[in-house]
């Protein structure tokens, strides 16, 4: 039984590692903030509540519903660390390459 929980997925996990393309430069730190937020969690055992724990620890660090927000980008101060797109962060790339990249490692952990 010890064993099982050692090997415990954490959802920090999935951040690992990271993309090696981004939307916006706000990007990289909600990914910072979400792993740091997320670091000590448990995996949940089914993808669709993995999914739900993403998008719900999005919306509380970005301020909106990724999935009912018309808009492509939004810009958020505190991920502005200079440069042009400073705190922009890329919805799109969220929803279109981001998220998908996390809710797939997630489904490869849960199938392992």
């Amino acid at each position: 039984m010890a064993h099982d929980d050692a090997a415990v997925v954490k959802m920090a996990d999935l951040f690992y590692p990271e993309p090696a393309t981004w939307g916006l430069r706000g990007d990289p730190y909600v990914w910072a903030a979400l792993r740091e937020h997320l670091s000590g969690k448990d995996i949940p055992t089914s993808l669709d509540e993995v999914v739900a724990l993403l998008h719900s620890a999005f919306g509380e660090l970005v301020g909106l519903d990724l999935v009912t927000e018309p808009a492509s980008s939004v810009y958020r101060e505190q991920y502005a660390h200079g440069g042009m797109s400073g705190g922009r962060v890329d919805l799109d790339a969220w929803r279109q390459r981001l998220f998908p990249l996390l809710t797939e490692r997630a489904r490869m952990l849960l199938v392992a």
